[in-house]
């Protein structure tokens, strides 16, 4: 006999936690320092908000956004918005108030749940967000605030008198459940639509022991934004499986984090490159101050991290780095890579499986990935063969939501705007995204190789290439580096070291040392603010002076 067919929805995932894991806890960090609750008393917050978004007019499909920290109460919204099917659309509190305009009115969200301190992020939006009929604002500490904005209300008010049980609906599993938009570096933001389906098995794979191997057994700090890719996907899976949560809420510098992961016994974190670099920087300044004996694993995505970095965590402190590929097209895993992906990976040396985890990774199952020339022909597994990333597959987007980019989309395939290699293993190698890239007399040269070589020196903290413009050759590349306190290393010196690698005709034309390099809303470093820097700066090639 067939079996029945059961929708995939997310309500049969997320109150599992508390079902199995009823007095685990939920840390959330706080100024005077930790808010605990259980997962149960999150299931009956979470269950209590979608009786008052009901009684607010939240009906199914309608979006409600969130403008918040990563805390407690950002999971009950992740949890009460998508399983009474109405769409949880997570913004991103690093915006301009340009890109939030836009956005919350392309999106035509109902109501914003906000936290208190970011209430003067949104205040040039008063009188200009019509779709937005209500503001609730958590209150997760004891602070005082006031906004012009409609209809403000304190979250626990909110919630409060609700019943700790709402009965989800039964819904259609391609019913929209989650909405992230793109950081807009061209153009408006683009709206990604998750549905159930798609949520629901990227959470299932996620957790899988080959990927990020998340389990009850852990004791996760998530580091990355939950207004990013909806977290990585992570939230979703803890409130799966029922893992103890550490979650930083506002304090994101490295020492918080430090002292959050070893006083939680911290098991596994999220985050990107850099800040695994700032964390490093602390522990090597300050040895054997933070016992991280716990600490097994660090999963790192939104830009490749340094093979050097890889390397550090794993012989210093025994710290496994997985790294991950993706996209908020593709919710967001595509790839992971890992020391041992397969039993042959028993015969590499260390070296060879950290050579490994420095690429992006190997396709996770349910997904087809390859690499384009111009023409859409496939081009080889090689490892030298470069080529435009295609994605495809059920949690990968397959349109942007209420607006057509066909240049973005063909024959089902998703075009990344990543440049890529994929060697005989079938590890994925990003080479670049395709607007990063420096193309100097018709040859194409690698921003991330040369930042990861340069970041490889151990008196560098972090290097920014980048392109400018030239009359003859195009462009050439310039290096922004940061260097460690006391350092003595010199623009010389760094190109000599590149030159250990590159062609003379890759190397950086200068190296400019800075104090700081702009990062984008998730930790990526911002090219497109440090190219208009330059410019703003009247910045000329050092060739163009002596020619000029």
């Amino acid at each position: 006999m067939t079996p029945k067919t059961s929708p995939l929805l997310m309500s049969r995932l997320l109150d599992r936690g508390a079902h199995v894991a009823p007095k685990e806890e939920i840390v959330s960090l706080t100024a005077t320092g930790r808010h605990v609750q259980t997962y149960e008393q999150t299931r009956s917050r979470a269950h209590q908000l979608a009786h008052a978004l009901e009684n607010a007019g939240i009906q199914q499909g309608d979006r409600v956004a969130t403008f918040m920290w990563n805390h407690a109460s950002h999971l009950e919204a992740y949890h009460a918005i998508s399983c009474m099917g109405a769409v949880l659309h997570t913004l991103n509190i690093r915006l301009s108030p340009s890109d939030l305009e836009y956005i919350i009115n392309h999106a035509e969200v109902r109501i914003i749940i906000a936290d208190p301190d970011l209430l003067p992020l949104l205040a040039p939006l008063v009188g200009r967000i019509p779709s937005v009929r209500k503001v609730v604002v958590t209150s997760l500490e004891d602070v005082d605030w006031t906004t012009d904005l409609p209809d403000p209300v304190a979250y626990d008010d909110f919630i409060g008198g609700f019943p700790e049980h709402y009965d989800w609906p039964q819904l259609d599993e391609n019913s929209p459940l989650g909405l992230c938009y793109t950081s807009g570096t061209t153009g408006q933001p683009k709206g990604v639509q998750y549905t159930h389906r798609s949520t629901y098995l990227h959470t299932l794979t996620i957790m899988m022991t080959d990927s990020m191997n998340l389990s009850a057994l852990d004791v996760n700090c998530g580091i990355v934004p939950m207004f990013h890719a909806m977290g990585w996907g992570v939230p979703w899976a803890l409130l799966t499986v029922g893992a103890k949560q550490v979650l930083p809420n506002r304090f994101m510098s490295p020492d918080k984090l430090l002292q959050a992961l070893a006083s939680e016994k911290v098991t596994v974190s999220q985050g990107v490159p850099t800040i695994w670099q700032g964390v490093k920087a602390i522990l090597e300044a300050h040895p054997g101050d933070f016992d991280l004996s716990t600490l097994q694993r660090l999963t790192c995505g939104g830009s490749a991290p340094p093979e050097s970095l890889i390397r550090w965590y794993w012989e210093t402190l025994g710290v496994e780095m997985i790294q991950g590929w993706g996209m908020t097209e593709t919710s967001p895993l595509g790839t992971i890579s890992r020391r041992l992906m397969q039993r042959s990976d028993l015969d590499l040396s260390e070296g060879e499986r950290i050579a490994n985890v420095s690429k992006a990774g190997r396709l996770l199952p349910g997904l087809e990935m390859d690499i384009f020339d111009e023409e859409f022909n496939r081009l080889p597994h090689d490892g030298e063969s470069i080529g435009e990333l295609l994605i495809r597959g059920p949690w990968v987007c397959e349109e942007y939501y209420k607006d057509s980019q066909p240049s973005k989309f063909h024959a089902g395939w998703l075009v990344t705007g990543d440049v890529a290699k994929i060697d005989p293993n079938n590890y994925l190698i990003i080479s670049d995204r395709s607007k990063d890239l420096v193309k100097s007399g018709g040859e194409w040269i690698s921003s991330v190789d040369l930042e990861n070589h340069i970041v490889a020196l151990p008196d560098v903290n972090q290097a920014c290439v980048v392109a400018q413009p030239h009359p003859r050759w195009d462009e050439r590349p310039v290096a922004l580096v940061i260097l460690k306190k006391g350092s003595n290393l010199t623009a010389g010196g760094i190109i000599e070291h590149c030159s250990k690698k590159f062609a003379k005709w890759q190397l950086p034309d200068e190296v400019l040392f800075v104090d700081e390099i702009p990062l984008t809303s998730t930790g990526k470093m911002d090219k497109k603010v440090v190219r208009a820097h330059l410019q703003e700066q009247s910045y000329v090639l050092p060739s163009l002076r002596e020619t000029g």
